[in-house]
């Protein structure tokens, strides 16, 4: 397991700074939907995005970026369930910071 901190994390804006705001994606039967970036994060050697899909029950959506051999930021899902977790907790404890001092 890795263990992500939140001293470890870095905000970034690749993705803002190459898209804007928004990001179309495109699903497994493509069909499109526009997401807007809403944080973006680097934390060892990995980068990541957390993106929020518009409508009603649109949830938020985190990604990693990875960069094409053009140069160009790409989103991947996260295929592996406990880089997930660790990710999602990370990106929690960023933005809702415990109250408590160690």
């Amino acid at each position: 397991m890795t263990d992500f901190s939140a001293g470890q994390a870095v905000w970034t804006s690749k993705l803002k700074e190459v898209f804007g705001e928004t990001v179309e994606l495109e699903d497994g039967q493509g069909k499109s939907s526009v997401y807007d970036i809403i944080a973006e994060f680097e934390v060892g050697d990995r980068a990541y995005a957390v993106l929020a899909g518009s409508g009603k029950g649109a949830g938020q959506e985190i990604l990693r970026i990875t960069v094409s051999p053009d140069g160009l930021p790409e989103l991947e899902s996260i295929e592996d369930d406990e880089e997930w977790e660790d990710v999602s907790e990370l990106y929690d404890e960023l933005t809702f910071p415990a109250d408590e001092s160690e």
